[in-house]
């Protein structure tokens, strides 16, 4: 049993039954289509036509087998238009760190959908690892975050280029451009993201680097709440640059810097070492390097 058969079988009950007709319209010979429809029956062990006065008449079994061809038919053709156009038309599954996903990824979507207005774009912030995770199980087809991957089984490409500032409250004893030495910033009461985001791993690594090690007074998932804490005069905290930049153009805090320690990073689209990059993940790709030029 084939599509084939199926289309053969209606094409005959369109015909009006008429084996003749159906061939010259399928530009098969009567004998063929026939032995299609002879087929079918033996396949399902039961008549789909009575054969009366060499006319055909359709039975119950044969409306019913009519009604099922039908349906298959019409989802078989929707299968072969939405895979053949699924450049044009298909779904791609993106994840995004906390910083990108808040920051970036509404710039990138609204980008890739000018390009490509037929195309659903899944987003899914969180973590980077368990981001990471839901790319190794399928579940992701590609995932931007902001550090190094830690899984072997997946690549990273650096594509943008983004640095964490120290900020504290703006008032005394701070200034703007104020340079702590190492052994100062470690006295100071610091506020940082939760473990295992992207912002507290690259600010580990970096105090690790330079053989160091601080205790946070307080952690947090939020971004926000550290800008206000540290407005508050509560501690002073490392953030991604882009998202202090109101609080310090407002000179709410002030950009301070510490001696021997260079919080630049990038950031990286990531994916499996084995998925098939297809049109419409080149593209999305292609426009995340471009917005972040």
């Amino acid at each position: 049993m084939t599509i084939k058969h199926m289309r053969i079988f209606l094409t005959v009950c369109e015909c009006g039954n008429n084996l003749s007709e159906a061939a010259r319209r399928l530009y098969m010979t009567q004998p063929s289509v026939t032995v299609a429809v002879r087929e079918i029956e033996k396949h399902y062990g039961l008549p789909l036509f009575d054969r009366l006065s060499k006319r055909l008449y359709l039975t119950e079994a044969g409306k019913e087998f009519r009604d099922y061809a039908m349906r298959i038919i019409g989802l078989y053709e929707d299968m072969e238009a939405g895979m053949r156009n699924w450049d044009s038309c298909g779904t791609i599954r993106v994840g995004a760190s906390l910083t990108i996903g808040s920051q970036f990824m509404p710039s990138y979507v609204k980008a890739f959908r000018e390009r490509r207005p037929g195309v659903s774009v899944r987003v899914l912030v969180g973590p980077s690892r368990m981001l990471e995770r839901k790319i190794l199980e399928n579940e992701l087809d590609l995932a931007l975050v902001e550090t190094p991957i830690h899984e072997a089984s997946l690549v990273a490409e650096a594509y943008m280029e983004d640095s964490l500032e120290v900020i504290a409250p703006a008032g005394p004893p701070w200034y703007e451009g104020q340079v702590l030495s190492a052994e100062d910033f470690k006295g100071q009461d610091i506020l940082l993201r939760e473990p295992g985001s992207g912002t507290r791993e690259t600010f580990d690594r970096v105090l690790a680097a330079a053989g160091l090690s601080v205790t946070p007074v307080w952690e947090a998932t939020s971004t926000t709440a550290l800008i206000n804490a540290a407005i508050c005069g509560i501690g002073i905290t490392v953030l991604p640059g882009r998202r202090v930049r109101d609080a310090i153009d407002a000179r709410k805090v002030y950009r301070l810097e510490v001696e021997g320690l260079d919080f630049r990073r990038k950031f990286y689209i990531v994916r499996h070492q084995d998925k098939c990059i297809i049109g419409l993940i080149r593209d999305f790709i292609e426009v995340c390097k471009e917005e972040g030029e």
